[in-house]
């Protein structure tokens, strides 16, 4: 992948080179694969012959090499006020981005963008309306407005799933002409962004790559002043997601559904936009906004209720313990690990005591964090977010790590068959947070399956054979089915090189 937007940006990269003739009165361009070749194109001269009976050979010499000169120092003038400019016009040209389809719609218009491989997006700007009885919204026109238009929309970001897609609701963006029967019960001065609630939501990591982190991208230019209407609405979501939410809009949600009234809007979303996975593109951003933004977002969401519930627990304050004066400048210091566990059967670390006792021998303080369902996300968040290092096996737990700061380890166990998804996930988008990725790829015999599987097994030997069989069966053998017992010799070597870089930085910290 790195490789590849590497090439990329070669190929967007154009160098100049200039072939300088004779006296210029047009310059060409010629775009070759790498780099732009340009040359003057010249006139054909007179030439002012010296006749030998006039002058004498010194003096013809002289009067040669004066006229070269001035013609060099003319063409060098030539060049930087003509050549330079007309050259880097063709650069600019060559260079400027085609506008985003809807960039430039105008008012009382639908337009869609779907370009996008992960997702549609549509914009509606004028008097629009809701009408969630015929699941439509609404862009009233005047009658003599042409090309009446009508576009359908279902506002979730996995577009290429055409299973689970079929489960969204789909929306109706309509322009009528006549609003009498569509009166406004609620008038909005503020846009909309349309979203839904359904689909992979229930899954932690879907929850944030198809919804939260979307929505961000979308709204967050708003600076709160946006409304937002969710389709399939569910209360439990609210609860777990409300604190992010507030954060992003400060006007209460409106459920689509079930919200029989008409709200007027100028302008309204439908649909948000996905860069990739578990992050934000900076380059595609409003403001260059990127991953380390949206977690300064999500401190900002969970500051206030992890004050409260440290007043409950008699916790004295949101700064990291290793942050804390010590009455002792030579007190040891033991970074904080975090291991989270897995329960349910599947991709569990089997000698996780063994794990915790070898972390402590190193010189970890560890805490064996369990979440679930029903765990406050604002909890988990608190522990990670004090952190130093996080140590997990893959799966959609994983995630969590978007709650660690810049700079902190993480270390992802990854069991046989899992390793482009690892990678992928959660490998490269840590890696952008500013986290010291450290996978952990088990061999064979680190794998549950090493006892159900002959040795010469293609399920041990060969994942990626296994994992052309299509997904199903990679889920039923690989995340289903499989635990992991750590080679705690080899394990251990990871550990401590974590150890010495987190406890190396924080003496570099003491002695700034």
């Amino acid at each position: 992948m790195a490789q590849k937007q590497k090439q990329q940006q070669q190929n967007n990269h154009h160098k100049i080179y200039v072939l300088q003739l004779r006296k210029a009165e047009s310059i060409h361009c010629i775009k070759e694969p790498h780099h732009l070749m340009c040359y003057y194109d010249y006139a054909t001269g007179r030439t002012n012959r010296l006749h030998p009976k006039h002058h004498h050979p010194l003096r013809r010499l002289f009067f040669l090499l004066s006229s070269l000169c001035f013609s060099l120092l003319f063409l060098s003038l030539l060049f930087y006020s003509l050549g330079t400019e007309q050259i880097l016009q063709v650069e600019r040209n060559l260079q400027a981005a085609p506008k985003p389809p809807c960039s430039s719609m105008q008012n009382n218009s639908i337009c869609c963008d779907r370009t996008s491989f992960r997702t549609d997006i549509c914009f509606m700007r004028g008097d629009v309306r809701t009408n969630s009885r015929s699941s439509s919204i609404l862009l009233v026109s005047s009658p003599a407005t042409s090309n009446i238009t009508e576009e359908k929309i279902r506002p979730y970001t996995r577009k290429w799933e055409a299973n689970v897609m079929s489960t969204i609701d789909e929306l109706r963006l309509r322009q009528v002409a006549d609003s009498r029967s569509h009166k406004c019960d609620v008038t909005h001065n503020v846009p909309a962004v349309v979203f839904s609630t359904g689909g992979y939501t229930g899954n932690v990591y879907h929850e944030f790559n198809d919804g939260i982190l979307p929505l961000y991208i979308t709204s967050q230019h708003f600076n709160r002043k946006v409304v937002f209407l969710i389709l399939e609405y569910h209360d439990w979501w609210m609860t777990k997601y409300g604190d992010v939410v507030s954060r992003l809009s400060k006007y209460k949600p409106i459920d689509f559904t079930n919200d029989k009234r008409t709200h007027c809007f100028k302008e309204v979303i439908v649909g948000v936009r996905i860069h990739d996975e578990l992050t934000v593109d900076p380059k595609k951003m409003i403001k260059g906004k990127t991953i380390r933004d949206f977690r300064r977002m999500l401190d900002e969401a969970y500051k206030g209720r992890i004050r409260y519930i440290e007043r409950i627990e008699g916790r004295r304050s949101l700064v990291p313990v290793q942050y804390l004066p010590t009455s002792s400048t030579s007190e040891v210091y033991r970074p904080k690990l975090v291991i989270l566990s897995r329960s349910g059967g599947s991709r569990m670390i089997e000698n996780e005591a063994e794990l915790v006792a070898l972390a402590k021998a190193i010189g970890f303080q560890v805490q064996v964090l369990k979440p679930d369902r029903t765990t406050e996300l604002c909890k988990i968040y608190r522990e990670l977010n004090y952190s130093d290092a996080m140590i997990g096996v893959h799966g959609a737990a994983m995630t969590h790590f978007l709650f660690m700061r810049p700079g902190k380890v993480f270390i992802q166990i990854i069991p046989l068959g899992t390793d482009w998804a690892a990678e992928t996930y959660y490998g490269q988008p840590a890696t952008k947070l500013g986290l010291w990725y450290m996978p952990y790829k088990i061999q064979a015999k680190e794998s549950s399956l090493y006892r159900e599987y002959p040795k010469g097994d293609p399920v041990l030997t060969d994942p990626e054979s296994v994992g052309k069989r299509g997904w199903e069966v990679t889920k039923k053998v690989y995340l289903d089915r499989q635990n992991v017992r750590l080679d705690l010799w080899r394990f251990k070597k990871g550990l401590v090189r974590a150890h010495a870089y987190l406890v190396a930085k924080k003496r570099n910290q003491n002695a700034q």
